[in-house]
């Protein structure tokens, strides 16, 4: 590694590339040496990339005198020297050594564990090291990754001054002078926490680091979990296509799934979901691991729960049902004790493989209400979109949230705004509280409209028609040429589903608010039909329950005929059935168009035009009845729920004329 390095370095140096300062390979060279020679050394140097003089053309201290001591140089005692401890001298400057006295003990380097796991600041871990007396390497390592923990947002740290910190710095430095005492354990962690703090990967901590990894990999001794945090590390560094990743993953391959340890197990699923089985890669190591994985779910805890169901998900294991199934269960132990992030992952997962289960929905239902007005807003609004995909209607979670939504929208992104209120649109839901809840959405749309994306407005807006909440103050903006513009440069433009929506829209307004007199939406943006191949904004009838229905009008009407099957309306909706009548009610043929005086609309509804848990219509559902009843249609709703008690042919006969023709009497069939 040290060799490739000098060499990338000679390359730089040819192409006038000037990553460093202008000393190069000599300061390279000459920080490689201190191990042996002892000399002063820049610290920032040798572990950050934020501070270190390679990136800044020079330390601020050193920038004259290469030579001059640096606050974190260390003069330490050769017989101390032990595998796998540190020490912290409590001085005004932090001073580390490796030491063989007093290591620390089990009890106190898990009292070290959850000061640090308690920690909510880079100040409070520095602080933390600062008042302990001995420390082991992996115990720094520890505090490396707390550290990164608290200050990773995105692929940058928040404060990278942080690593320009004495603590971090006389740490770091010592981990890298006696790289070759670390316990393999400490070694990969603490490389594995460099590379999550963003270090130059080009310092010679990283390069020590790397190079005692690659000798220790060699020797095959290291144990799965410590392979994983090495391959996690070389990946950040190298890449999927580094050379000692694919060293630590045939070293992984070698071993049985079957007798791996649950934070084993845990951890390989974490580095193949990082990018190492992306393409379908390793599948028949992971088919050994869902089947291991299967029989330790219950040992689960929460967060173990949510990362494997992520895992799932990154690595689009679709053929794991068995596994998913079974976390699905685990995760209602766990509903009342996930955290927000962890609830959001299983959500998010349950949602990707179209996985519900009664159980964890009722554990949703006690959990949401308790959480609704505290949680982060994100995990509420991952609440609303699960039950929402899975076309769940539950009254307490929808009240909860409604209840919380007028409280806390301020502090609601645009996105989140809207994927709140939409499952209520899809499901066709009002809360008790819905003209609050509207009205708080209007507020919400006047005060920040402009902040919203055009497509996330249409949602919104089209989604407070379906429960009969009409926006008229803002259609007029929407129908805009300039709204409808915007619209139309938003992503790939305006596919089909975003013109039935505005078509929708316009109609409401034409049938349900005659009083609007805004713009109207031009004929270029409607459509004519809403039932579409793919999302429609119609469900297509159920062909069983269709043909059975079909069956019963022959034998009710007499012959095929008298009534008309799929037909489009001049409204751009689709009859499953159309029955016309004259001015007299006797049926006339479906190809008779004089002297129609009464047209019936037969709604044959199957499962799938319903809440996957209640009989109440989705929102698309109801206001393509509501509509058509507005158009002059007799709507006839025949629900699957109670067409498919009918057994005999007398008993359907029966049920359809007493619902297509409620006032008639009929002598004999």
């Amino acid at each position: 590694m040290a060799f490739k390095l000098i060499q990338r370095l000679q390359l730089l140096g040819q192409t006038g590339i000037h990553r460093y300062p202008p000393v190069g390979l000599s300061c390279f060279s000459r920080l490689l040496r201190a191990k042996s020679a002892a000399e002063p050394i820049c610290v920032a140097c040798l572990c950050t990339s934020a501070g270190c003089c390679i990136r800044r053309q020079g330390c601020q201290k050193l920038q004259l005198d290469w030579g001059k001591m640096g606050l974190s140089t260390i003069v330490r005692d050769p017989s101390f020297f032990a595998t796998g401890s540190v020490g912290l001298h409590r001085d005004s400057i932090p001073r580390f050594c490796l030491t063989q006295l007093h290591r620390p003990t089990d009890a106190e380097e898990r009292a070290f564990q959850e000061r640090l796991g308690s920690s909510s600041s880079s100040r409070q871990v520095l602080r933390l090291l600062r008042t302990v007396e001995i420390i082991s390497d992996t115990m720094a390592a520890a505090a490396l990754h707390r550290v990164a923990d608290l200050e990773q947002e995105g692929r940058s740290l928040k404060d990278p001054t942080v690593l320009e910190k004495d603590t971090i710095r006389a740490l770091c430095f010592q981990l890298e002078q006696d790289s070759e005492r670390l316990t393999d354990a400490g070694l990969v962690s603490a490389l594995f926490a460099c590379t999550r703090l963003y270090l130059d990967p080009w310092s010679t901590l990283m390069v020590r680091l790397v190079s005692e990894s690659q000798e220790r990999l060699d020797r095959g001794q290291m144990s799965v979990g410590q392979l994983c945090a090495l391959g996690r590390a070389m990946l950040a560094l190298e890449g999927p296509g580094c050379g000692m990743l694919q060293q630590v993953m045939e070293q992984i391959q070698k071993q049985e799934p079957a007798q791996w340890s649950l934070a084993d197990l845990t951890a390989v699923y974490r580095l193949l979901q990082d990018g190492v089985g992306e393409g379908g890669r390793y599948q028949d190591l992971l088919n050994a691991m869902h089947t291991h994985a299967v029989s330790v779910v219950s040992r689960m805890d929460p967060a173990t729960v949510s990362g494997l169901l992520s895992a799932l998900v990154s690595l689009n294991q679709t053929q794991a049902m068995p596994l998913v199934i079974s976390l699905c269960k685990q995760a209602v132990r766990h509903v009342p004790h996930f955290s927000d992030e962890d609830l959001t992952l299983v959500l998010a997962g349950l949602m990707y493989f179209g996985h519900s289960d009664h159980y964890f929905v009722g554990a949703m239902e006690r959990h949401v209400p308790t959480m609704a007005f505290t949680s982060h807003p994100e995990t509420v609004t991952k609440v609303m979109q699960y039950f929402s995909r899975r076309n769940i209607l539950s009254p307490p979670v929808f009240d909860a949230v409604a209840e919380s939504f007028v409280y806390r929208a301020d502090d609601y992104t645009t996105s989140q705004v809207a994927r709140q209120i939409m499952p209520f649109g899809k499901l066709g839901y009002l809360p008790p509280n819905a003209s609050d809840v509207f009205r708080k959405v209007e507020a919400t749309l006047h005060t920040r409209f402009s902040h919203f994306q055009p497509r996330t407005v249409l949602n919104l807006l089209h989604s407070c028609i379906l429960v009969e909440r009409f926006p008229v103050n803002f259609v007029s903006k929407v129908f805009s040429s300039y709204f409808l513009q915007q619209l139309q440069e938003q992503g790939t433009g305006m596919d089909r589903i975003i013109l039935a929506q505005l078509t929708q829209l316009y109609m409401t307004v034409k049938l349900e608010c005659p009083f609007y007199e805004g713009p109207r939406l031009l004929p270029k943006y409607r459509v004519k039909s809403f039932l579409m191949p793919g999302r429609s904004l119609e469900t297509p009838v159920d062909r069983h329950l269709y043909n059975c229905v079909k069956t019963g009008l022959v034998d009710l009407l007499g012959a095929r005929t008298y009534f008309a099957s799929k037909v489009l309306t001049p409204y751009c909706y689709t009859l499953d059935v159309e029955i016309k009548l004259d001015g007299e009610g006797y049926v006339l043929p479906a190809s008779h168009n004089d002297d129609v005086c009464k047209r019936i609309a037969l709604c044959i509804d199957g499962q799938k035009r319903f809440s996957a848990n209640t009989r109440q219509l989705l929102g698309k559902e109801a206001i393509k009845q509501r509509h058509l009843r507005l158009l002059g249609y007799e709507v006839v709703q025949i629900p699957y729920y109670e067409f498919e008690n009918l057994r005999s042919k007398s008993s359907i006969m029966e049920y359809l004329h007493e619902k297509i023709f409620p006032h008639s009497f009929r002598l004999s069939w």
